[in-house]
């Protein structure tokens, strides 16, 4: 580090003295210096820098190129100062003469005496005026590139003299590089003292690259502190770290897979402003973020073709066609692999299948949260975009990346919801073939999410439709799951690609047939397209309702009661109704529990969504049969539909003329449902003429059935299955005063009620 007085260029410094001693310029006036700079750029196209040599060796002088004393030398000139003045004649070339001395300048500046004989004799010139012309033309080009250089070393000098100014108040006001504070540099020197700050930085920049790898990739990667002990590595991930800090988009991964981001060329990513490192970031660090964030989507993008190749050998079959992850091969080929901690499991699963919507659409539904959530409503209680990192190219989501917050959830309150911040990555591979990738960004939680997503290609046939290879790859806290669930997790029907195979296919079913103009044959009913839209938008807020109440998500504010004559099994949850459309002001209470049942999903289904047998497990009221008054079909699974119910009158009393019973149920691989809530029979008419459903008060009730996760067969019958998992929510009104209490009585009546229902739906199944 050079010593202070390298800064302070005094006026006597060389600098300053080389300036006023070597470059008469500096004295020229300002009009001169703008005319030299612009001639200058005149003569600039056809410069040769080849010439700088020659024309510094060069010592003669003149005003002009063109005007010449005539017959006169510079020499000659200078001897004539001795002699008594006399009118000088001048011979002004002309501009035929003047164009062809300039043209053979750009080619030879420095004629010989052969060249210049030519010259002359073709000008009608003597042989001393094209000598004399090329001196004075040189003479005027050395004075140009002369001015130039004063002006950049005048420049270079005030520059100099502006950080000279800002190191002496940098001295005069040191500041502690760790408080912030007022430093007091004692006796070191200058020089130690900007080491010591240097040093500082660094150790600050490196403790921060290793928290950002350590957040990406799950691991601490303290090899960083020593470059020589590296490993080697063929991951673009890593080396992009340990070698360069971060690495950029321009990878040999991306280059490899033709990957294009079209911004990111230059290199210059836009400010990210949804996530941050514990440090926070600045400048060059949020660059630096983004840099690491389009990285880590790149090698994502990567690990998911390889694990979703036909005939990977990432994957081992199992007896009955099922795969399973082969670790030891993907700790082989893996970026994203790190010590498993004490007490997680890894869970891996991949699925085929044909879906009734086409590549594009799909690709556009999952890059759009709201989309995304309204696709899979059972599984995705809440996605919000932090920031979009690179919205895509030419009109389209390819290349698109942006950073998301989720919660993923499973139908039961004994399930802790998935909260995740991730990159979610898009690719078009090929004409209708395209690739969404996930990665977690956020390794702090009990969950992490490994490199997931699908691959979905149009089918050729011309029909909306696309076949998708999804897979889905975490590791979690097995300990936080209940012993109920473990099993059903591990097999990859609770958070795993089979369920999201299957909802997709399922609502992409419901889509395709209210989007068509034909309607099946049981819906022949009177209500109106338009009727129908609203009867499922009231529908899907019903079923947003139970769901967030059985689930705990934040997608509405519940308040848990940890009560002690309830058991830890069954989830006591109240919600105050302020300010909410379609609910008066009120206190709703909430009770939920899931208990593992000996018999067949879809057994337990049946029975449940049997109008007859109704009464058989309704203890809310005495309710007896019921009737079916109107049917959406929104599937071709028998089940699949939306009802509206109108208990018997001779059962119901005089309360039953006045209030129908909307029923949803839906039936897949993966899970069965059935969710229902009273409303107005007046409201349901607005309703299903087409007016809006916002404000319709719902307070919905219902069941989720699942496989237990021991079954042989997912498919719902008898033969193989050895149980399912079966979930009761029940939601009502315990006050019409949302400042009420809530008290001892109203958890006993919810707690009956909700076991009083699971015994008698084992007494009706019979079984104990």
């Amino acid at each position: 580090m050079p010593g202070f007085s390298a800064f302070e260029l005094p006026l006597s410094s060389p600098l300053i003295s080389m300036s006023k001693q070597n470059f008469p310029t500096l004295s020229f006036s300002n009009r001169e210096m703008m005319e030299g700079h612009s001639e200058l750029g005149l003569i600039g196209d056809h410069f040769d820098g080849g010439l700088l040599g020659r024309i510094k060796e060069d010592g003669y002088e003149s005003r002009s190129g063109s005007d010449n004393f005539e017959g006169a030398s510079g020499d000659d000139q200078e001897a004539a100062n001795d002699q008594p003045k006399r009118k000088k004649k001048y011979h002004r070339h002309t501009p035929h003469q003047t164009q062809e001395l300039e043209a053979f300048f750009k080619d030879c500046n420095h004629p010989d005496e052969k060249q210049r004989a030519d010259l002359s004799r073709r000008l009608g010139l003597e042989n001393k005026q094209v000598k004399f012309w090329f001196q004075n033309r040189r003479t005027q080009m050395k004075t140009q590139i002369e001015r130039h250089e004063n002006m950049i070393l005048k420049q270079e000098n005030e520059r100099l003299r502006a950080e000279n100014s800002v190191m002496r108040e940098a001295m005069a006001n040191p500041m502690c590089n760790n408080c912030g504070g007022t430093a007091i540099p004692g006796q070191i020197s200058f020089d130690e003292h900007q080491i010591r700050i240097e040093n500082a930085r660094l150790k600050d920049e490196l403790n921060r690259i290793c928290a950002l790898a350590n957040k990406f990739l799950g691991r601490p990667i303290s090899s960083l502190a020593s470059p020589m002990s590296l490993p080697a590595s063929n991951s673009g991930l890593e080396l992009g770290i340990g070698r360069n800090g971060f690495s950029g988009g321009s990878s040999g991964l991306g280059m490899s897979m033709g990957l294009d981001f079209g911004d990111f060329s230059g290199g210059t990513l836009p400010a990210i402003s949804g996530i941050r490192s514990p440090m926070g970031l600045m400048g060059n660090e949020i660059h630096a973020e983004r840099s690491m964030l389009l990285e880590l989507a790149l090698v994502a993008m990567d690990e998911l073709i390889k694990m979703a190749q036909a005939d990977s050998p990432l994957w081992i079959k199992m007896d009955g066609g099922k795969e399973i992850l082969n670790q030891e091969e993907y700790a082989r080929m893996s970026s994203f692999i790190s010590p498993t901690s004490p007490g997680y499991v890894t869970e891996a699963s991949r699925e085929t299948g044909v879906v009734i919507i086409n590549s594009s659409a799909l690709v556009e539904t999952m890059m759009d949260p709201e989309r995304w959530s309204e696709m899979f409503p059972s599984m995705v209680s809440r996605a919000i975009t932090l920031d979009v990192i690179a919205s895509g190219m030419g009109g389209s989501r390819n290349g698109s990346l942006q950073v998301m917050q989720a919660e993923i959830q499973l139908l039961s309150p004994l399930v802790p919801v998935r909260q995740l911040s991730f990159l979610r990555f898009c690719k078009q591979h090929a004409e209708g073939l395209w690739a969404v990738v996930d990665a977690s960004i956020d390794a702090g939680r009990n969950f992490k999410r490994l490199p997931s997503g699908f691959l979905v290609q149009d089918t050729p046939n011309g029909f909306s439709k696309a076949s998708i290879t999804w897979v889905e790859h975490s590791q979690y806290d097995e300990s936080l799951i209940h012993q109920l669930y473990r099993p059903l997790i591990a097999s990859g029907l609770g958070f795993g690609a089979p369920r999201w195979i299957a909802t997709l296919q399922r609502q992409c079913e419901c889509l395709a047939i209210h989007m068509s103009s034909s309607i099946p044959s049981e819906d022949a009913t009177a209500i109106s397209p338009a009727g129908r839209r609203s009867m499922l938008k009231l529908a899907q807020r019903m079923a947003n309702n139970f769901f967030s109440g059985i689930c705990l998500s934040s997608s509405q504010k519940w308040d848990t009661h940890h009560l002690g004559n309830v058991g830890d099994e069954i989830k006591v949850m109240t919600r105050k109704n302020i300010d909410v459309p379609g609910e008066p002001p009120s206190i709703v209470l909430c009770a939920a529990t899931s208990v593992w049942m000996p018999v067949s999903r879809q057994r337990v289904f049946d029975f449940l969504r049997d109008e007859r047998m109704r009464g058989e497990w309704v203890i809310l009221s005495a309710i007896g049969q019921m009737k079916e008054m109107l049917r959406i079909s929104k599937g071709q699974v028998d089940g699949n539909s939306l009802s509206v119910l109108r208990a018997n009158a001779n059962n119901g009393g005089e309360s039953s003329n006045n209030t129908l019973f909307l029923q949803e149920t839906w039936n897949d691989t993966s899970c069965s449902a059935l969710l229902y809530s009273p409303v107005e029979v007046e409201s349901l008419k607005v309703v299903m003429s087409g007016g809006d459903s916002t404000y319709v008060a719902l307070i919905p009730s219902g069941f989720t059935i699942h496989p237990d996760g021991h079954s042989g067969t997912q498919d719902g019958d008898d033969g193989g299955s050895s149980g399912c998992l079966l979930t009761v929510g029940l939601q009502i009104l315990l006050n019409s005063l949302p400042t009420a209490k809530l008290t001892a009585e109203s958890v006993e009546t919810v707690n009956d009620l909700i076991t009083g229902t699971i015994q008698k739906i084992k007494a009706s199944l019979g079984v104990a």
